[in-house]
């Protein structure tokens, strides 16, 4: 269960805007390359279109030099600035030495060499050194646009011509050939040209995509932020408690194991509380459940009050509310929790409410040189469980209390879970066994009676009294089988000692109380012995006081049936309660056994002798058989006898024993 809330937890805390985000960062990313692509492409393009024609006058003008030089033509100077329309250039040899020139060499001193289309030779590529807008890389020709954006915003004289709009802008560029079968080189300075109309076709398509992108990224900001809100509204809805509006078990253990897993919370102590709310079902049934929901949140929000800023609260389940508290001592933890039950006793004017509190301590753990060990695993679940473990003790209890879960706590579990684990397989094995408790006439000294009493001789458990299994059959109803199984092996004893000759006497076998919501007990009871064939006289149902506070009815006729079958009926640990004169009233027993309390010291007490005595007189009275049980000294049994008392069942006589034992005592009886 564990494991299944951690995965839903963990399925909640994983983003789905993760997604939205790296979608989002791929359409940017996406949208910048092909930006700078088509930019880049369509700038080479348009660059190599324009430049078309310059690459072509070079070409020209340098084969015509070439053809001059051959010829031993002097008039070469005359030739270049006829062809280069008095355009600016210079003719250098290798040394760098410039031979012809017209206008301001402003060529850079390092050029890149390129290759135009639709051209067999390769051209070298100067940037200007006044205006070096354009240069050439691998690719061609291309624009330094950030120096470009400087010139155009600066310089008043093209800010002018851009606002007319008449004359294109000129863009400087150096183009060179090798010329004089490659000792020359011819320098030109060309222009790319650019119109006003060109340049803003150019903005306007890069502010379209520019466009694009932005609304491409203010819709993917919108869906993150989207997706944020809308996680946030579901954890919040998925971890508030629908009663109390605040927190639920699963936002507690969200918070609560990541917070006490960190490093600066190892040298500090934790307590796990389950608070409960006792009697929370009946205040709903008297008032209603919508009242009963209001009380909660009282709850809810005076606790919250009581906690600091790192301590948790959250609500468990109906009536139960989880706690995360910090202490230093165990005392002074205790001391702050009856000071909160204390104030939640009173939150409602008319009633006064009561709380059970378990606690289990998360202490700090140490290493051998004393430092804190970090709490690397956590399992809040398992210490809730704890918790709710030690409040559980406190169930019997309607008033407020405070229990700590402890190893004490963690041992009676593990028997319980053993002898339930256990149970069955004992019982088909036999490896509960009948001892019999004699009883005797006190003026005689004549055995003329027993009570079975189980033992458990296991061979994992060893030998379990009963009080380590009883309380927890009566609990899980197995004491059901257990009466039967009584019942089953007693009839057999008594069938194998009458055919052995034996004087046999009445053995009392007990029935529990959870018997007698079985409307047919009479019948199961009577079935069971006549399977084995014993005769009824020689058993006896004993019946404890706490069953006359059931359903009296169905006593009574129960009763009824056992008598008319032949059974006997007595009433065990008469006194005990306080209801047992008004079941004598109306419940027609056979025997009345006294409860061992009743003989308890040395019966001095005059008071105690006073009401022994009436209860013996009482039952005469009533045509009632005594027995009087838990008889330990030779004082109690002389005046049980002169007191009339039928029989004593006592240590002053006899322990109870193995079958075998008291086989030799009944083989004894004479009739």
């Amino acid at each position: 269960m564990a494991r299944i809330k951690e995965k839903k937890i963990r399925q909640l805390k994983k983003s789905r805007v993760w997604i939205t985000l790296i979608v989002f960062a791929l359409v940017i990313f996406f949208t910048s390359v092909f930006m700078t692509g088509f930019s880049s492409a369509f700038l080479y393009y348009l660059l190599d279109m324009k430049m078309q024609g310059q690459y072509e006058a070079v070409m020209h003008t340098a084969r015509l030099y070439d053809r001059a030089i051959i010829s031993g033509d002097e008039d070469v100077e005359e030739l270049l600035l006829s062809e280069t329309d008095n355009a600016t250039y210079f003719v250098r040899d290798n040394e760098g030495k410039i031979l012809h020139e017209n206008g301001e060499n402003t060529c850079s001193e390092y050029g890149s060499e390129l290759l135009p289309s639709r051209m067999r030779d390769p051209i070298r590529i100067y940037a200007d050194t006044k205006q070096g807008f354009i240069y050439a890389d691998e690719e061609g020709l291309t624009v330094d646009t950030q120096l470009l954006y400087q010139w155009l915003r600066t310089d008043p004289e093209v800010k002018r011509d851009i606002r007319k709009g008449e004359k294109p802008l000129e863009l400087p560029v150096w183009l060179a050939l090798n010329v004089n079968q490659g000792k020359e080189q011819f320098c030109y300075k060309a222009f790319f040209q650019v119109d006003i109309k060109d340049a803003i076709l150019l903005l306007s398509a890069a502010g379209v995509l520019l466009f694009m992108v932005i609304v491409i990224s203010i819709l993917m900001i919108s869906n993150v932020i989207s997706s944020i809100v809308g996680q946030r509204r579901m954890s919040a809805i998925f971890f508030m408690d629908e009663v109390t509006g605040g927190h639920n078990w699963m936002w507690f253990l969200a918070k609560g194991e990541p917070f006490l897993k960190k490093r600066f919370n190892a040298r500090r102590k934790y307590a796990i509380l389950d608070l409960v709310f006792v009697k929370y079902r009946n205040y709903c049934v008297c008032h209603s459940i919508e009242k009963g929901e209001k009380a909660l949140c009282l709850v809810e929000q005076m606790v919250r009050k009581k906690l600091d800023k790192k301590e948790l609260c959250a609500h468990y389940a109906s009536a139960n509310f989880v706690l995360l508290l910090e202490y230093d001592e165990e005392e002074q933890l205790k001391k702050r929790i009856e000071g909160m039950l204390n104030e939640l006793e009173q939150i409602d004017p008319v009633h006064k409410f009561s709380f059970h509190v378990g606690i289990d301590l998360l202490e700090n753990v140490v290493d051998k040189k004393g430092n804190p060990v970090r709490r690397k695993t956590i399992d809040l679940e398992k210490e809730y469980n704890n918790a709710c473990a030690a409040r559980a003790t406190l169930n019997d209890s309607d008033d407020s209390g405070i229990a700590f879960f402890n190893e004490k706590l963690v041992e009676e579990q593990r028997w319980l879970d053993q002898v339930q684990e256990k149970q069955q397989e004992a019982l088909e094995r036999e490896e509960f066994l009948v001892y019999y408790q004699p009883k005797y006439d006190p003026n005689t000294n004549l055995l003329r009676g027993a009570e079975a009493l189980i033992r458990w001789h296991s061979p994992e458990l060893g030998f379990v009294s009963p009080g380590q299994f009883i309380p927890i059959f009566e609990k899980n109803g197995f004491i059901t089988k257990i009466d039967h199984y009584m019942l089953e092996h007693v009839a057999k004893d008594q069938k194998a000692w009458l055919d052995n000759g034996y004087a046999c006497v009445p053995v009392s076998v007990n029935v529990s109380r959870a018997h007698f919501v079985e409307s047919d007990l009479a019948e199961q009871i009577r079935d069971i012995v006549d399977a084995v064939g014993t005769p009824h006289e020689y058993i006896e149902l004993e019946l404890t006081e706490s069953a006359f506070f059931d359903d009296k009815k169905a006593l009574i006729a129960t009763i009824m049936k056992l008598k008319e079958y032949g059974f006997s009926v007595s009433m065990d640990d008469f006194g005990s309660g306080y209801s047992s004169l008004n079941s004598l009233k109306d419940i027609p027993l056979d025997v009345l056994k006294l409860d061992a309390e009743f003989f308890r010291g040395d019966m001095k007490d005059k008071r105690g002798e006073i009401v022994v005595s009436e209860a013996i007189r009482l039952a005469k009275s009533l045509d009632m058989r005594t027995v009087a049980e838990g008889v330990e000294v030779k004082e109690q049994v002389d005046f049980l006898a002169k007191q009339g008392c039928d029989m004593i069942q006592g240590f002053f006589y006899d322990k109870p024993m193995p079958k075998e034992e008291f086989e030799k005592k009944v083989a004894t009886v004479f009739i």
